[in-house]
């Protein structure tokens, strides 16, 4: 059976109803308020905070509550918080509730960056059961009504996979949806995401939402992913990288519509100026937005053919006004390019060893040497 607007329904997270059933996935760098607020502006669905160390949250670090505001068009502050220590995860949450500044909690443990994979956090931490057990438990019975999510990944390697069992022990101590990122840690970004384990969690975890996450470039690709899967939702990640009108094509595919977002050029040109004005404002520094989104000009522009010095420029402007002359070159007109615009993005990084710390492998329970390590792990990068 394929999938139609009237085979799919509204994601329940919780009390939270998402018409349309999609989940921005946090990014390091990427998912501030200012794309958010453009993504939205394309589509709809759940716009999740660029990954919060809870220890840094916890000590106030302005750069951290700096990070954790919402744009008042935002009416559903959705913050994702990392951390390794029951404790002070649950005093995360518990501030998050008490002042008011998230109606969304998520918790990542799908992170495979070396850095804290190495220390035990991230992908990493599920394989230590009685502590992911306390994190999540603690932290659920702090968020109260404010519903708490878990993203994460199959597991450290193909030969320590922690999903199914991570699963049943967020179901049981109350969250509100499980995420699964289709992916091992040693993997990162690269192969194909294995959609057949989405479906095995969605046969084990039955009584909350399970949401699928990985390799979705595409309208097309969340309803397959559903159909096959049997998920109740689609998490996208770097298929969004450039191109936010993805939301708009994800929530067109959800309607049963066949019409999808298409820019020519200058629509590109006009979603790089907005993006950079709200950075702006985000910011409150046109520098630093336009420095900010250089990272960002070869993303949207893949596939488009456009001169190289153009390019170099937008790679290396500095001010709004560099940034509309440069786009003035442009030809507007200029065609959507198929396919050749679409499809990964960003660094997939290569199958490789997990950084693990030592001895980490040789018991699912924590030795003393671990316990008193662990904290390091608290580092903020990407959330996997």
């Amino acid at each position: 059976m394929t999938l139609t607007a009237l085979d799919s329904k509204p994601l329940r997270i919780g009390p939270l109803v998402l018409d349309v059933p999609v989940v921005l996935a946090p990014m390091a760098g990427i998912t501030n308020s200012a794309f958010r607020r453009l993504c939205r502006e394309y589509g709809a669905g759940l716009y999740v905070s660029e990954m919060i160390t809870s220890r840094a949250l916890v000590e106030r670090t302005p750069v951290t509550m700096r990070l954790i505001e919402h744009h008042e068009s935002e009416d559903t502050r959705s913050i994702q918080l990392y951390g390794v220590d029951p404790k002070t995860v649950r005093e995360a949450v518990t501030m998050l509730v008490a002042e008011d500044r998230a109606d969304h909690i998520d918790l990542n443990f799908g992170c495979p960056v070396p850095k804290v994979t190495k220390r035990g956090g991230g992908a990493a931490l599920p394989w230590k059961t009685s502590l992911f057990r306390a994190i999540v438990e603690g932290a659920a019975e702090a968020a109260g009504d404010i519903p708490l999510t878990i993203k994460m990944r199959k597991g450290i390697d193909d030969e320590h996979l922690t999903y199914l069992e991570a699963g049943r022990i967020a179901e049981g101590a109350g969250v509100a949806a499980v995420a699964l990122h289709g992916r091992t840690a040693s993997q990162f970004y690269s192969g194909q995401a294995d959609w057949d384990a989405i479906g095995k969690l969605k046969e084990t975890v039955t009584s909350i939402p399970v949401l699928g996450n990985g390799d979705i470039w595409a309208g097309e690709d969340a309803l397959r992913m559903m159909e096959q899967t049997g998920c109740d939702g689609v998490v996208v990640g770097r298929g969004c990288l450039g191109r936010p009108w993805l939301f708009g094509d994800l929530a067109a595919a959800f309607r049963g519509e066949t019409t999808r977002i298409q820019p020519t050029l200058g629509g590109v040109g006009d979603a790089i100026r907005r993006h950079t004005e709200l950075l702006a404002e985000f910011h409150q520094e046109e520098a630093r937005a336009c420095r900010e989104m250089r990272k960002h000009m070869a993303w949207y522009l893949k596939g488009y053919p456009v001169g190289s010095d153009i390019r170099s420029g937008l790679a290396l402007m500095s001010t709004l006004e560099e940034l509309d002359g440069l786009l003035a070159q442009l030809d507007r007109d200029q065609p959507y390019p198929g396919r050749d615009a679409e499809g990964p993005r960003g660094r997939a990084g290569t199958p490789k060893r997990p950084s693990l710390p030592d001895r980490w492998l040789e018991s699912r329970e924590l030795n003393d040497d671990q316990k008193a390590n662990i904290s390091a792990a608290e580092l903020s990068h990407s959330g996997g």
